[in-house]
């Protein structure tokens, strides 16, 4: 099978509209010693590498900070029948450029490859990073040595950053392109989108399907309201329709997961009579579940976390509650509530678990004195806490 194939912004690479994500199928999220990995663990690689290719992946992204991701797909390359053609991984910035460098090589062991075609710097999610990246002898100049030993094709960026910095780090142009999250559930980061492509950069849309609302479980609702597509038809069809969008991860846990995005595919050029008449259904279902007046405003005023006694993170917050009311997603809400407070900046900012406790209702209602609804926050902001404020999740999780 061949994948329908964009080009990447300015790396002019011709990269297919789906992309194998590497970060679910590899055993474990510590850094182990490959003999700590199984024959059956290495052969479940392996055999979903294999499958790829049959599919026409030729794009695979990992990171250092997958696990054993990297060295399992570095051992794997050996054994299987092609090696893809475009390998991306992802080194987090360092204030240290030599340390920076050290996990560079790191990465090179482990993938055992000559060249790796796009190399991303993993999380500028906040300024201190894209300094540590752009400052003379930072890391994107550590990028450019290896790059004019032809050791790498071309330098990116992903983040969970705020779109102000995001918007910066495109404009410094020292990027080829950004791997970035965008997804029906959440269309913050489409003027970003619309920025890379007037710097021509490839545009890579990281996690889609779970990020997107976990759609791989979706709600009873969601798959009512999506039909007759499956939800994550829907998301893949709706991502790539924006034509500025190149490529679209698929995290593969098992073989059966290529099956709705090979789908999805296969409904591209007819995603017109899809995708509007979904999302007419989507809106209308948010807006009787959530009020018209709600709907419109609910963003509008709030302070950011920063701001926030507690470093409650009020915006993400309501987005969530919003989330459950129009479409069910709660366990997405769930999961994505717990990590607030604990997922540094990749997550910033704190649930609402000290709401009532350490943050009194007054000191809320004074940073919200200008938005439409104050109570009705609060109100959500307690719903949230009841239902899911005893436990707390860590970053990276399998799930």
């Amino acid at each position: 099978m061949k994948l329908p194939c964009r080009r990447f912004g300015r790396t002019n690479l011709e990269i297919p509209v789906l992309s194998l994500g590497g970060m679910r199928f590899q055993k474990s999220w510590d850094e182990l010693k490959f003999s700590e990995i199984s024959l059956k663990e290495q052969k479940k690689v392996e055999n979903i590498l294999n499958l790829a290719n049959k599919f026409g992946f030729n794009h695979i992204e990992t990171a250092k900070y997958y696990g054993t991701s990297e060295i399992q797909l570095g051992m794997g390359f050996k054994s299987i029948k092609k090696i893809p053609k475009i390998i991306q991984t992802k080194i987090p910035p360092n204030r240290n450029p030599k340390l920076f460098e050290g996990e560079l090589l790191k990465s090179f062991e482990k993938l055992q490859v000559k060249k790796i075609d796009l190399l991303a710097i993993h999380g500028i999610n906040l300024p201190e990073h894209l300094h540590q990246a752009a400052k003379e002898g930072g890391c994107v100049d550590i990028l450019k040595k290896f790059q004019k030993e032809n050791l790498i094709g071309h330098i990116g960026f992903s983040t969970h950053g705020e779109t102000s910095l995001i918007e910066k780090a495109i404009a410094t142009n020292l990027f080829d392109y950004i791997n970035l999250h965008w997804y029906f559930i959440n269309q913050t980061n489409s003027k970003v989108i619309d920025l890379a492509h007037k710097y021509d950069l490839g545009v890579f849309i990281i996690s889609p399907t779970d990020k997107g609302g976990h759609l791989h479980t979706p709600s009873e609702k969601m798959l009512q309201l999506c039909r007759p597509l499956h939800p994550i038809v829907f998301n893949d069809l709706f991502c790539l329709s924006n034509k500025n969008v190149h490529t679209i991860s698929i995290g593969i846990a098992k073989e059966k997961d290529f099956d709705l995005h090979l789908e999805a595919v296969s409904l591209l050029s007819e995603s017109d009579n899809y995708i509007p008449k979904i999302l007419n259904i989507l809106r209308e279902e948010s807006i009787n579940a959530l009020g018209l007046e709600w709907y419109k405003s609910w963003d509008k005023n709030l302070p950011n976390w920063q701001d926030t006694p507690g470093g409650i993170n009020i915006p993400i917050l309501l987005w969530l509650s919003n989330l459950i009311d129009s479409y069910d997603l709660e366990e997405f809400a769930k999961s994505r509530y717990q990590l607030l407070g604990n997922g540094s900046h990749w997550f910033p900012g704190n649930n609402a678990n000290s709401l009532d406790v350490e943050v009194s209702e007054n000191q809320l209602f004074k940073v919200l004195e200008r938005h439409i609804k104050p109570k009705k926050v609060i109100h959500k902001l307690r719903v949230l806490k009841e239902k899911f404020g005893k436990k707390s999740l860590s970053r990276l999780s399998i799930n």
